[in-house]
């Protein structure tokens, strides 16, 4: 009896432990179901991470890489050197493409290892928990930590294929120094790409994050080196690089980036933050969240045009002086903005005096007021005297302006030549005869947006503008006064190529009159054209002969500004110096400072420009003008200028001022008779 109830109480034992077993093992698999399928329902983990945004030239060169503390680029893993992702698997998880996230061989392994040495001598995570921690976690040793991580490695091996995490991992790793990613690493170390890698390199990448300040090449070469020979001898050992290839891989002098190719060369410094205030814009976001955003940033920048705006502005201005400059080019046909200095140093002022500083625009303003002048009826050869002249002004003051050094013609000159030596007299007579107030509304079709007191002075430049403001102005004359729109960007993509930004095509809309536009052109080339000189000479006429070209400008100058804007038909140029404390200008030599900073650069980024001419439309005329009496030439007259009016405004009478040359010849009387001596006036 007492045996029976003993094999009872010993089979109901044994029942229970089955049962218990059973139960125990239902409940883990009911618990590994759970996760999964809490994983599951979890969905796809964000991929998302910070990463570098990168700004391109028009041509797509990289100009300039922005990020926060962290350096990243995201790269595919196509473009990633096959040898740095063998070196990775190789030390990191040889069986990656084999596991589902966790490799229990090696878990079990380094518990054993882990508790035989009483420490934490080896770890056991795989690419994909590494991965999982990289992205989503931080790494702190604490068992919550560890729990997120596996289950964060579980989403990723539900939804991503191994290429992807391995992708992502390789763009996520870090590697010392700030650098975040092998891409970043590339270049950081060598100053390569992560797809010109050699085996060696890879090797020596592949080493630093186990330890990135331990074994950093820059701060511990011996510990890098040393790395790196381990991580060569376990490919060789492992198939992954023949013999022959360790050899060499060991034997390679690793030639490392230097310090300030490390620092990475930023081009235009002062276009690259205009392009990060305009994308900003563009897409709503700040700009912190722009440059993490891994955006790509393709812009108008010129590199041979900001090159030699650049070096020209070096060049001309004198290392001691304390003059500041302000400086662009622009397309005028479609706006872009292809060169800009905003200064003379911008680790030292990062104030951008070519888009933000408003001064005075001195006589470079006198083309809007003559624009409006030859729309309401006066001509290049309209006379006036140019003589000191006193205002009264209608509250009982008296304005009285005056010409540069006090010269006057004390006669007549006709309106190509006030522009061309901008005398004063004449632009004020011309400015109150119209009313300010018709210069301030032809300003704002120039697309002057700054405040413009409607006074006398404005002719003369009184107001305060921007730099960008007035090369638009021109730009609009250069195009044949079709609206300008400046821009630095033509287009902006995320990481992956998904455009969220592309910018129209240029606008048409013609908002000046084609004809008088060109009329006015024609007389803003006037300025270097020295049959124009009259009491003094013509304002472009120091750098004439540095010029190979036809262009069209207007000099202006202050007490405290001193400006040269120019054009050809393929570019705008506008060039502003002076103090930033407004001190004034005393020194001869600083006023010369941007018409010559003008010339060298107009003449050099021509000079693989195709010529071009200013062509005229079909309603203007060109005759022979006496450029003194604003008549007919004829050949006794000393000086003659080829001059375009607008059609049926060109004069009839000829100058009577001089006498017909007495000696003329046969030839000559025939030519005339022929009609075609304007032919040879042209040049023809």
């Amino acid at each position: 009896m007492e045996q029976r109830r003993r094999r009872t109480r010993t089979r109901k034992r044994k029942q229970w432990i089955i049962y218990s077993v059973i139960s125990a093992f239902m409940l883990f698999l009911l618990g590994i179901g759970s996760v999964f399928l809490f994983s599951y329902l979890q969905g796809p983990p964000s991929l998302t991470s910070q990463q570098n945004t990168v700004l391109y030239s028009a041509d797509e060169e990289v100009i300039g890489v922005k990020h926060g503390n962290q350096s990243r680029y995201w790269v595919p893993l196509e473009e990633v050197s096959p040898d740095l992702k063998q070196a990775f698997l190789t030390t990191e998880d040889d069986e990656f493409y084999d596991h589902f996230g966790f490799d229990f061989t090696r878990i079990f392994a380094a518990i054993g290892k882990n508790i035989i040495n009483m420490d934490k001598v080896e770890g056991a995570s795989t690419i994909t928990q590494q991965y999982a921690r990289n992205l989503f976690l931080t790494h702190e040793k604490s068992w919550s930590r560890k729990i997120k991580e596996a289950l964060y490695a579980l989403r990723l091996e539900m939804f991503y294929d191994k290429d992807k995490i391995l992708e992502g991992y390789l763009n996520t790793i870090y590697f010392g120094h700030g650098n975040y990613g092998v891409e970043a690493a590339s270049r950081f170390y060598f100053d390569k790409h992560a797809n010109e890698l050699t085996v060696a390199e890879a090797a020596m990448l592949a080493g630093i994050p186990k330890g990135p300040s331990y074994y950093s090449p820059i701060r511990h070469p011996e510990n890098a080196r040393e790395r790196q020979e381990t991580i060569l001898h376990l490919m060789a050992k492992k198939g992954d690089i023949t013999q022959n290839e360790l050899d060499k891989a060991l034997q390679e002098k690793l030639a490392f980036a230097e310090e300030d190719e490390r620092e990475g060369k930023q081009i235009a410094p002062y276009f690259q933050d205009a392009v990060m205030n305009e994308a900003s814009q563009l897409l709503s976001i700040s700009r912190k969240e722009l440059k993490t955003g891994g955006y790509k940033i393709y812009t108008t920048l010129n590199k041979d045009m900001q090159k030699s705006l650049k070096q020209t502005s070096v060049q001309e201005i004198d290392e001691a002086s304390k003059i500041q400059v302000g400086a662009l080019s622009l397309d005028p046909k479609t706006g872009g903005i292809q060169a800009l200095v905003g200064g003379r140093d911008f680790e030292e002022s990062q104030y951008n005096r070519a888009l933000q500083a408003k001064r005075m625009a001195g006589s470079t303003f006198k083309p809007f007021l003559y624009y409006g002048a030859l729309e309401k009826g006066a001509t290049p050869g309209t006379p006036l005297e140019s003589e000191p002249t006193k205002f009264k002004l209608a509250n009982g003051k008296v304005y009285a302006p005056t010409n540069y050094n006090n010269y006057y013609a004390n006669d007549e000159i006709t309106l190509a030549q006030a522009l061309a030596l901008s005398d004063n007299i004449y632009a004020v007579k011309t400015h109150m005869y119209y009313k300010p107030e018709t210069l301030v509304e032809n300003a704002r079709k120039f697309g002057i947006q700054s405040e413009l007191p409607a006074v006398p002075a404005l002719a003369l430049g009184s107001a305060s503008v921007s730099v960008l403001e007035m090369a638009r102005g021109y730009g609009m004359l250069a195009n044949g006064g079709k609206a300008v729109h400046p821009h630095t960007i033509t287009k902006i993509t995320d990481s992956s190529g998904t455009v969220l930004y592309k910018r129209d095509k240029p606008s048409a809309k013609q908002v000046l009159d084609p004809n008088t536009s060109f009329v006015l052109t024609d007389l803003m080339t006037g300025m270097f054209d020295t049959s124009l000189n009259d009491y003094s000479r013509v304002t472009g006429a120091a750098i004439k002969d540095q010029l190979t070209r036809e262009y069209a400008g207007k000099t202006g100058s202050t007490d405290k500004d001193s400006w040269m804007i120019g054009f050809s038909p393929q570019v705008v140029t506008a060039v502003w110096t002076g103090y930033d404390n407004n001190k004034d200008i005393t020194k001869v030599e600083e006023y010369r400072y941007a018409r010559n900073i003008w010339a060298d650069h107009m003449e050099t980024i021509h000079k693989d420009l195709p010529e071009r001419e200013f062509k005229p439309p079909e309603g203007v005329t060109a005759v022979a003008m006496d450029p003194h009496t604003g008549k007919l030439a004829h050949s006794g007259c000393d000086d003659r200028r080829v001059t375009y009016f607008l059609e049926g405004t060109e004069p009839k009478n000829y100058c009577t001022v001089h006498v017909p040359n007495p000696e003329e010849t046969d030839e000559n009387k025939q030519r005339k008779k022929d009609g075609r001596s304007i032919w040879d006036w042209i040049g023809f």
